[in-house]
């Protein structure tokens, strides 16, 4: 290999993480736990769609039993301990298999028994979290934060989960107060587009990312939200798709009405979002994931 081909590309920089937007709907998830650590979990699952199966005593911790309760069609609760003993031998449990769930959590200050419930999750395949031992973790959930289907989470890969959430909070901050009605017009906007130029792959899939990329970077993420509006979107598509343009907001109509609040919020968060894209940043330690859904996929 030449230099000229070495320094072209980057060095792999191993023992990252490969950050994901998990899709949980519908999906069965084995929580094992009731306490404070259970809770924390519970609230991303339940975001998430999934159907959470939580075994441990009672009493549960009060966010817990709340969710129990006003979350029937959601939640199934087993109140008793998970696992058996056997001489002193600690195995999961045969009754709650961890093969026959989609994700498996363990939450209990018991390393015996989360050492067995991991052995027999990667036995049958299925993801495990022991909380707090990053080791026997095939996934982490590291520092989040959510506006609407904007989601962003910073990891350290379990090494320093305060510089976590000290990182996420500074993302949280630079996120500008309007980044939905961002999300949700060019969602809008990229649903019609499919709808005219449908398909996967090929020559005409490529353009229509092309042409979605090349608007969003017309853009600002305040004026995005002007796309809300239907005779918006329409003026795009016909003058803009349609006759093979890319089109910014002046050329609709839109610009002038961007208030000057706006404006300012979105000059004092340039040094973290890249225009129309919302790139976040990332570190050797610190990797940052953020999902704008509707805008770059």
């Amino acid at each position: 290999m030449s230099k000229q081909e070495s320094s072209a590309y980057p060095p792999i920089e191993r023992g990252a993480s490969l950050l994901l937007a998990w899709r949980l709907d519908g999906r069965r998830v084995l929580l094992i736990g009731g306490g404070a650590v259970a809770a924390s979990r519970l609230g991303f699952l339940l975001q998430s769609g999934a159907h959470v199966t939580i075994v441990s005593p009672g009493p549960l911790e009060a966010s817990i039993a709340y969710r129990v309760a006003t979350e029937p069609d959601h939640i199934t609760w087993h109140d008793r301990a998970y696992g058996s003993s056997e001489g002193g031998d600690v195995s999961a449990d045969d009754e709650l298999p961890v093969g026959d769930y989609d994700m498996v959590l363990t939450a209990v200050d018991d390393v015996a028994l989360s050492r067995a419930v991991c052995l027999a999750a990667r036995a049958a395949r299925t993801p495990v979290n022991v909380a707090d031992v990053p080791p026997e973790c095939d996934f982490y959930f590291g520092a989040q934060v959510r506006r609407g289907p904007l989601q962003a989470m910073v990891s350290t890969s379990g090494a320093g989960p305060k510089i976590a959430v000290i990182v996420r909070d500074l993302v949280a901050d630079a996120i500008p107060e309007n980044v939905e009605d961002a999300i949700e017009g060019v969602g809008a906007l990229r649903a019609e587009l499919r709808e005219r130029a449908p398909g996967v792959g090929g020559e005409l899939s490529k353009r229509r990312m092309r042409w979605m990329i090349g608007t969003c970077d017309a853009w600002t993420l305040g004026e995005m939200g002007a796309m809300k509006a239907p005779e918006v979107r329409r003026r795009l598509l016909d003058d803009g798709w349609e006759k093979h343009k890319v089109l910014g907001p002046e050329a609709v109509g839109v610009g002038a009405s961007v208030s000057a609040r706006v404006a300012k919020a979105l000059d004092g968060a340039g040094a973290v979002w890249a225009a129309g894209a919302g790139g976040l940043f990332t570190g050797a330690a610190v990797a940052t994931l953020a999902t704008l859904y509707f805008v770059r996929r």
